[in-house]
């Protein structure tokens, strides 16, 4: 084998693929990155046995061929060479070493054979279906904050992606929750897409899925099936085992009949939830709300720390000879809800004190976000 890229390109390919690579593993094979050169490209697969990623480059083949070498090894060498530097590799096939030649840089780096490389079980789709980048991105973007990361409860270890009925519309959905919060983002359901089994995309599928939906103007093809998902890019496929399991009803947990509406600025209530939770401690990271007329109060009372409390004018009317409302969230999960928003204002339905907060990004009814309480 033997081929000559242009550094930049080697790079992206080289990136995407082994970050799906395991820093610890006992199979040394596991730890190698497959390239594959053939014709006008190289193809560089890797994978964990749960998660398959194959990126392709363009390049000049001199000498089509196929070895494994050591991911992490190789993407620094090549993360380290001058930008724009021509590369040449090679590998002669019988010397378990692969040679790496860029201006007067060379490196030999140690091979095992490609047959030892896994490949992934084919799979037959039950569906196929196209989905601008800039769609699933906001899909997955938008829910992945909520994932659990509780191994017990694996089956909250991921996106669940499925058809889902809204207002007498079939939507694409995505939906994640630690039990403490939740994320549920609807989009228009994609041709094709309306008999898709609902699967719960990994949460490490989820990350590494995020490097290929940069680019607006490309299709995102995705295929699924009971047991994989795959999502393939121009020049990129990733592949990736389901989470076994079944996904619980989270419709129960979102509330009905919240009917006392607050409206704020999102980036002026997080700001200030940040300040206010500075004095907080790690162990009750509990932030008050305190609500009156077109008024909240956000105070913490940490008596190992000290204590905060800041006013924001917010749209709130509680209603004839209606008592005060106060309620007590954990700051991170208000942060990271409206860290999400794309809306201006923040709109947070209440009922009582002591059940779940639901929250809008406005008059947006495709984002939904759902709050636990906690006491105070």
């Amino acid at each position: 084998m033997e081929f000559s890229i242009e550094r930049n390109s080697l790079l992206k390919a080289i990136a995407q693929a082994q970050s799906v690579v395991e820093r610890r593993n006992t199979i040394p094979i596991l730890a190698n990155v497959l390239i594959e050169a053939e014709e006008t490209q190289v193809r560089f697969r890797a994978t964990d046995l749960d998660i398959e990623i194959v990126d392709e480059a363009n390049a000049t083949v001199q000498r089509a061929g196929a070895t494994t070498v050591i991911a992490t090894t190789f993407h620094e060498i090549v993360r380290k060479l001058p930008e724009g530097a021509l590369v040449t590799i090679s590998d002669d096939g019988s010397s378990g070493r692969m040679a790496v030649t860029a201006g007067r840089s060379n490196f030999s780096l140690a091979t095992l054979p490609r047959e030892d490389f896994p490949a992934m079980a084919a799979s037959d789709y039950d569906t196929n279906f196209s989905v601008p980048a800039s769609v699933l991105r906001r899909l997955f973007d938008k829910s992945k904050f909520a994932m659990s990361t509780e191994e017990a409860r694996y089956y909250l270890n991921g996106v669940y992606m499925h058809v889902a009925d809204s207002g007498g519309s079939q939507m694409l959905r995505c939906v994640a929750t630690d039990g403490h919060q939740l994320a549920q983002i609807d989009a228009e359901l994609p041709n094709g897409a309306d008999e898709m089994p609902g699967v719960i995309v990994p949460r490490k599928t989820v990350n590494e899925l995020r490097m290929m939906l940069d680019a607006d103007d490309q299709e995102i093809a995705v295929s699924v099936s009971e047991s994989k998902v795959r999502f393939a890019a121009p020049g990129i496929t990733l592949t990736s085992k389901v989470v076994e399991g079944t996904f619980p009803d989270y419709t129960r947990v979102i509330p009905a009949e919240n009917d006392k509406r607050l409206e704020v600025d999102a980036k002026e209530f997080a700001k200030a939830v940040d300040r206010v939770a500075t004095v907080s401690s790690e162990t009750s990271r509990v932030v008050k709300l305190s609500l009156s007329e077109d008024q909240l109060r956000l105070s913490v009372n940490a008596p190992e720390t000290g204590t905060a409390d800041e006013e924001l004018e917010v749209a709130y009317q509680p209603g004839k000879d209606a008592p005060a409302l106060v309620l007590g969230f954990n700051a991170k999960y208000l942060q990271e809800i409206a860290g999400q928003m794309d809306r201006e204002n923040a709109v947070f339905l209440f009922n009582t004190s002591s059940e779940p907060a639901l929250i809008r990004e406005g008059d947006d009814e495709t984002a939904i976000y759902v709050v636990m309480p906690m006491r105070v």
